[in-house]
């Protein structure tokens, strides 16, 4: 039997708006097992928002469980949440929120700060290693201004890596990006999950984002629409070279 990493039950999450009371997330359910690449998605207001704040620890569910690789998260107090967030997710975000004065590898190495298991040799060795596994070892120096678009996601992804967390979220990765870097960065996703076994939570708005997963999860105005295996994944590696040539002389290496 796969290791539970989550376990989603019947989760619900209410708001109140004036004497309104929203259901952004009403009786869900669901398990994502260690290794699946796994896409959530839905269109504004479908509560995709919602359960990604409570997959990352950032938001509570009103009521229901949520149980992140065998630890009760409704239980833990702000702090309990802020180290399990630290160890057990790695987070990427559309607009790669890295600090902009840092270099790549001070970059990958923040989250290593806080925890004291590491000497900083040791952090500078794991974040070469994330920056080497995400092909950025000639770029560990750059700023992110020195760096494109789909480098600067590589280097997000390198830093989600580093503490080798059981989960990978990733929150509309490829929306600031163009088509190619787009499908650069679904490949390095497919890798990671296939060659590496890492478990990813991939969340979208974007359908043909959702066919390079295993499984999508689709949510519709707070409750689970559908839960479907992906029979005819696509290869980001062959979408990237059906894709025309770019000139040599204006492309940047991402």
């Amino acid at each position: 039997m796969n290791n539970q990493i989550v376990v989603i039950k019947n989760l619900k999450r209410e708001f109140r708006m004036g004497a309104e009371t929203v259901r952004a997330l009403n009786d869900v359910s669901f398990v994502i097992n260690a290794g699946e690449f796994v896409t959530i998605m839905g269109s504004s207001g479908s509560g995709k928002t919602t359960m990604l704040n409570i997959l990352g620890c950032l938001d509570r569910p009103s009521s229901g469980e949520y149980i992140l690789d065998g630890v009760q998260v409704s239980k833990l107090s702000k702090s309990e949440l802020a180290v399990l967030r630290n160890n057990k997710i790695g987070f990427v975000f559309q607009s790669y929120n890295l600090l902009p004065r840092t270099s790549a590898i001070e970059n990958v190495e923040l989250p290593m700060l806080y925890n004291k298991k590491y000497s900083a040799k040791e952090r500078r060795e794991k974040a070469l290693t994330a920056l080497a596994a995400v092909k950025l070892s000639q770029r560990v120096n750059h700023l992110p201004n020195q760096m494109s678009g789909g480098q600067q996601q590589r280097v997000a992804i390198a830093r989600a890596l580093v503490n080798d967390p059981v989960m990978i979220l990733a929150d509309e990765a490829t929306g600031n990006l163009d088509t190619r870097t787009s499908y650069e960065i679904m490949m390095l996703m497919q890798e990671l999950n296939t060659d590496h076994g890492k478990t990813i939570v991939f969340v979208t708005h974007e359908p043909d984002i959702a066919l390079f997963s295993k499984r999508t999860i689709t949510l519709k105005d707070g409750k689970l629409l559908k839960d479907e295996i992906n029979n005819h994944v696509q290869s980001a590696r062959k979408m990237l070279e059906s894709l025309p040539a770019l000139d040599e002389s204006l492309n940047v290496k991402s």
